[in-house]
């Protein structure tokens, strides 16, 4: 009598193979696509952070009657200039020396009424939680402190989830920095020209039209936001929904990107914030890297403390202004300084992909691609002293382009181009 066997089913070894290399090619071709669905939710969310800040600025003009000042905050009379970093030895730590960002005094605005709250209040602690004696004067003390607690935070609202910096050499970073226009010359230097005082020790403001500061950036300082000077939106005369009022921009990783690091004693020359850093080619073939031109060299010298973006609440060039003079994500160029607190070009730049976000003075957020039309890059900067044939003379037709153009709030161009 003969047994009946079950016959027993299974892979073989080449069809589980087959299927393998079928799941395989499968997810080869799911895994970019989930990225870019990741990337655009980051950037939906970047451009909600920016919605917000828009809003903010706008409740602000509503309550006060002018945009938050970008240079606003405590200052000794007699004391350093703007540009400075009072030092302890010198008696001015306790002061802000007139260099809060914009962003500071749109913290009420942002739903960081605590965080306000710390800053226009003395506070008696420091950021590693010891108690201070006497305490940090209200409105804070100088910009790079990092024992003061508010200069620390990180406000989310001021983050892109794109980008990943994070910590130290940097206190609290942002992603968003008010736009001062298509010319950075004197980019430093404040309307409101501390070294200029009445008899009686007080600062003069505002200044008489002979003043040297004014003049200078009455002609050169054309973008929504001008340092240290309070500004209505009744100044757009260009129309609110055709100038940038603030830009996106990338903090430094520490990794030599020409967009976020500043070479340091490698600047374009004295005039260089005049003439804007592609004018001196040598410069840039010098120190970009010719196999990855968005890197500068190795070994050159980087200082790690200035880097993009680094200080949120900081009104200097490098941490929280951009210029609508070189295309999105080029590199940044100092003067012959080198410094952190020096006049340079400094564009918008994000880590999405082919572009940055824009907040435009009517609160709208646009995304700018890299490929704008951005002029001739090789043309010196708006200054007092311009000229026709310069393409640079004071209230003249931006050099640069729609992007130019777009930064300008009151040079009467049209915008009639895409962007």
């Amino acid at each position: 009598m003969q047994r009946n066997r079950k016959r027993r089913h299974g892979f073989t070894l080449v069809e589980l193979l087959v299927v393998i290399a079928i799941i395989g090619v499968l997810v080869g071709l799911l895994l970019p696509a989930v990225q870019a669905a990741r990337e655009a939710a980051r950037r939906m969310s970047c451009s909600n952070n920016f919605k917000q800040i828009g809003l903010a600025i706008h409740n602000y003009h509503s309550a006060y009657n002018q945009m938050p000042i970008h240079g606003a905050g405590t200052y000794v009379p007699g004391g350093r200039d703007l540009w400075d970093q009072p030092s302890p030895v010198n008696g001015f730590t306790g002061t802000s020396n007139h260099r809060l960002s914009m962003l500071v005094g749109l913290t009420p605005y942002m739903e960081q009424q605590a965080l306000w709250e710390q800053i226009s209040n003395p506070l008696a602690i420091n950021t590693n939680g010891s108690v201070r004696t006497p305490p940090w004067q209200a409105m804070g003390p100088r910009p790079d402190e990092l024992q003061y607690p508010p200069y620390a935070t990180d406000i989310p609202t001021l983050r892109c989830p794109s980008d990943p910096g994070l910590g130290l050499p940097a206190l609290g970073r942002t992603n968003y920095a008010a736009c001062t226009g298509d010319s950075s010359y004197r980019s430093r230097d404040p309307y409101l020209n501390v070294n200029e005082l009445s008899e009686d020790g007080s600062v003069t403001f505002p200044y008489t039209p002979n003043s040297g500061s004014a003049q200078h950036s009455n002609a050169a300082h054309r973008g929504m936001f001008v340092l240290t000077r309070g500004m209505k939106f009744r100044d757009t005369i260009d129309g609110l929904s055709n100038t940038v009022m603030c830009g996106e921009i990338t903090t430094d990783l520490g990794d030599n990107d020409a967009r976020t690091s500043l070479p340091r004693g490698d600047g374009v020359g004295v005039t260089g914030e005049r003439q804007n850093c592609h004018l001196n080619p040598s410069f840039l073939e010098a120190t970009l890297d010719p196999e990855r031109p968005q890197f500068w060299i190795p070994g050159l010298n980087i200082n790690a403390n200035w880097g993009r973006g680094y200080h949120w609440h900081d009104c200097m060039p490098v941490y929280s202004q951009m210029h609508t003079i070189l295309a999105p994500n080029k590199q940044i160029c100092t003067d012959a300084n080198g410094a952190a607190h020096g006049d340079l070009v400094a564009t918008a730049s994000s880590r999405h992909q082919g572009g940055v976000h824009v907040l435009m003075g009517d609160g709208a957020v646009k995304f700018i691609t890299d490929s704008i039309e951005a002029g001739n890059s090789q043309n010196p900067v708006v200054y007092l002293n311009g000229s026709a044939a310069n393409n640079n003379q004071a209230g003249g037709k931006s050099p640069f382009g729609l992007w130019g153009a777009l930064g300008s709030r009151g040079a009467r161009e049209v915008i009639d181009g895409e962007f």
